[in-house]
């Protein structure tokens, strides 16, 4: 469990973080794991986009995560056994988040990470489950991708437990 200033840093350096990346001025281009270039502009204001336009945006599950917080099934996701290098992005907008180097089998049944890219997340205390979780979002588009438990491998300790939906894949 984060001590209170633990938490409290991480609240703060997330909101900077998000605050900050959704005015950024960048371009971020990546190949899918469909293959498909993506490339988000640096005129896409990510922080005040509209429901209707993520719903355009995004398939049904992947909008439920990213702009709904909800939770996928365990073991439905297809980077849950992903052994290929290579960077794991935000669905939402592209945003690296985590490498493959950093990845680890955790038998949850959901994509999970000891590290993450710095600058990548924010975090915000969630207590929806009558219990107080540390849940993460991408620090561009604010998109939801799962929960941090103390409870991961070295060196960190850590574990970023990721909604696969919320995820892409681009391989190195």
């Amino acid at each position: 469990m984060l001590t209170r200033r633990e938490l409290s840093y991480r609240l703060t350096m997330g909101a900077g973080a998000l605050a900050l990346a959704a005015c950024s001025q960048t371009t971020s281009t990546a190949e899918s794991s469909e293959g498909k270039i993506m490339t988000q502009t640096s005129n896409t204001d990510w922080a005040n986009l509209s429901e209707r336009e993520w719903k355009e945006r995004l398939t049904d599950a992947e909008f439920r995560v990213l702009r709904k917080e909800g939770t996928e099934r365990p073991f439905t996701s297809e980077f849950n056994d992903n052994k290929k290098v290579g960077t794991y992005v935000c669905k939402g907008c592209a945003l690296p988040l985590f490498t493959s180097e950093t990845k680890f089998d955790s038998g949850t049944g959901w994509p999970s990470f000891f590290d993450f890219i710095e600058g990548s997340l924010g975090t915000k205390l969630d207590r929806k489950l009558f219990m107080a979780r540390t849940e993460y979002h991408c620090s561009r588009c604010g998109g939801h991708q799962g929960h941090v438990f103390k409870d991961g491998p070295a060196p960190t300790g850590l574990r970023y437990c990721n909604n696969g939906v919320a995820l892409d894949f681009v391989e190195a």
